[in-house]
């Protein structure tokens, strides 16, 4: 990269404009993409729990989303949601948003190394386009928690080099906000400051050109150490500290692998992952709808992506002086990412596909152009380097955003099947034409969310944000139902149990005290959720209470008269139990189903 800078005659404006380019191209793309999109499963529990919750509660900023403790996420989905809940248009903006500022971020600290020449496009536009950093900006939750730490991996790493060049404590100070900053999205920015403390060590080690290997770099760590000990005592406080809260408020998720399925995910996210990537892959993608996408390259890219990686690392040993530690640093930044995957979410039934979705690294992509902005940097071996044409440097790097593109496109394809989206268009609609009558909660359709996501695969949950809707309640006089494309239908409950006629003649059971009175089913059910239909006559408007023989009781309005309610329950037994909530209230209850909604 050094080569082609050397002999590459562009003025440092001209290089500053091209780099203005492929960041506003970058983010064009990546605005074209995040347009494509729309909410997808961790969006929906985002915008569930901010909507249910008061949004600077300790409940919603400091929840364990499954083993993440990330505030300012749950911050950013309340205020979109409270805004304009379920209009993409918010999540896109953040999204792209994030994304200038991650690229100009990555921008300032390839200047702060290379400075204006050349050899910083190539760096950038690895950066920029690398389907690596895709997945994660495509899915607004994951964007919430990659977006910020990519910013303050760049940016803290360049407050480190001007506070370590200058003595200007202010780097100190906004090295440190900016660090608290991604600390608040997500709990990985704990390396953001042993990732800067090693920039500006082999920075500084690579320019020290007259020393032995072992003093220099020792000496390089020791001076980084003291020169920026303001950034580093601030940044070990706000760890200790952050640790406290974390270890306070989030259940441990850690499991010890299977020694065969460790391997296979480091190989998957390596071979089928990461490496192609870095040639512009992997050309295509695949996916079980509602899993995520995940790359699918071809043997021959995956190939193609050892044999460049390899002959990089080889070529670039052999050319430039002091880069081993550069190459060994960037290997174990993502080697720590794979494990930090294969201790947190694999289990004895997790595909290894699970690693070529590639959002469990796609930091990586920011460590990559620190790395190939040191070498560039880094001192030729001889005299007399071998020189690189630039208009071979121009071809290859097109070719590697050409490709980049084309798996960007098909992406985007692979992405756009969403039923997520249809549904909640579809629904948004249907609730508000059927706004007259409570609807009893349900799951929503598997397609949108498994029941692992519970509680916030309920309908009450995902589209209880919405403003123009009926309420969802535990009994409704007008039974309907969601069904799997979001439209509001009629339902009926089946006959898997019924209510025994009762022994009170022209009334059945009645019930007119507090006390529960018993109404015998003609056979036992299991504990689970059952819906019960009481066809009853009331003297009055009132309340009663109805539950399972084993379970908790529900509130159920009544209308004075003879009429029918449908009422949602937990539990199991033989029998449910019904008593009056309402002063002299006397309800009459006959023969009805138990059982479960079904399309009428």
């Amino acid at each position: 990269m050094e080569d082609v800078g050397s002999r590459w005659h562009v003025g440092p404006t001209r290089v500053l404009q091209v780099a203005a380019v492929l960041i506003t191209a970058q983010l064009l793309v990546r605005a074209w993409v995040a347009g494509r999109g729309g909410y997808y499963w961790d969006d929906l529990i985002l915008v569930g729990r901010s909507a249910s919750v008061p949004l600077f509660s300790g409940d919603l900023l400091l929840y364990d989303h499954d083993g993440h403790l990330m505030p300012g996420a749950f911050l950013v989905a309340g205020v979109v949601t409270r805004i304009a809940p379920y209009q993409w248009i918010l999540p896109m903006l953040t999204m792209v948003a994030l994304q200038a500022v991650a690229s100009f971020a990555v921008f300032r600290l390839l200047r702060k190394i290379l400075g204006p020449r050349p050899a910083l496009l190539i760096p950038l536009a690895l950066y920029l386009f690398a389907p690596l950093t895709l997945p994660a900006f495509a899915w607004w939750a994951a964007a919430l928690n990659a977006l910020p730490l990519q910013i303050a991996l760049a940016w803290v790493a360049g407050d480190a080099l001007e506070l370590c060049r200058t003595g200007r404590r202010r780097y100190a100070f906004s090295g440190t906000l900016v660090l608290i900053a991604s600390l608040l999205f997500f709990e990985k920015s704990v390396l953001v400051p042993f990732v800067a403390f090693a920039t500006v060590a082999l920075f500084s080690y690579i320019d020290s050109r007259e020393r032995p290997f072992q003093s220099t770099l020792r000496q390089c760590a020791l001076s980084t150490l003291r020169r920026g000990a303001p950034l580093w005592i601030a940044s070990a406080v706000v760890l200790a500290t952050w640790a406290l809260v974390y270890l306070s408020w989030v259940e441990s998720r850690l499991v010890r692998p299977n020694g065969v399925a460790a391997f296979e995910l480091f190989n998957h996210a390596t071979s089928r992952g990461l490496l192609p990537t870095l040639i512009g892959g992997p050309w295509a993608w695949a996916r079980w709808i509602p899993s995520p996408a995940w790359a699918a390259p071809s043997t021959m890219l995956v190939v193609a992506g050892w044999v460049a990686f390899v002959v990089a690392v080889v070529a670039t040993v052999r050319r430039k002086r002091r880069i081993v530690g550069v190459w060994i640093l960037t290997a174990a930044y993502f080697l720590l990412s794979v494990t930090a995957m294969v201790v947190t979410r694999s289990s004895d039934n997790t595909a290894y596909e699970l690693a070529q979705t590639l959002r469990y690294f796609t930091d990586t992509a920011v460590i990559l152009a620190i790395a190939f902005a040191l070498i560039a940097h880094a001192p030729h071996r001889s005299a007399a380097p071998i020189r690189v044409r630039p208009l071979v440097a121009v071809a290859a790097v097109t070719a590697f955003v050409a490709s980049s593109l084309w798996s960007t496109y098909t992406f985007t394809r692979s992405w756009d099947e969403n039923p997520t989206t249809d549904y909640l268009t579809t629904a948004r609609a249907s609730l508000a034409e059927h706004n007259d009558a409570p609807i009893l909660d349900q799951p929503t359709s598997i397609w949108v969310l498994l029941p692992v996501a519970y509680p916030y695969n309920m309908v009450s949950r995902l589209l209880g944000p919405l403003r123009d809707r009926p309420e969802f309640s535990d009994s409704t006089p007008d039974l309907r139902m969601i069904d799997d494309d979001g439209s509001v239908i009629d339902a009926q409950v089946t006959w898997v149990r019924s209510i025994e006629p009762g022994a009170v003649p022209d009334c059945g059971y009645l019930v007119d005290q507090r006390s529960f009175v018993p109404l015998p089913l003609n056979g036992p059910l299991i504990g689970w959720e059952w819906t019960a239909e009481l066809n009853y006559l009331a003297d009055a408007d009132g309340e009663i209470s109805v539950a399972m023989e084993d379970g908790d009781p529900v509130r159920v309005p009544v209308q004075r008269g003879l009429s029918s309610v449908f009422v949602r329950l937990i539990g199991g037994g033989q029998s449910l139990r019904v008593s009056t909530l309402t002063p002299n209230l006397s309800v009459c209850i006959g023969v009805g189903p138990v059982g479960v909604v079904v399309p009428k």
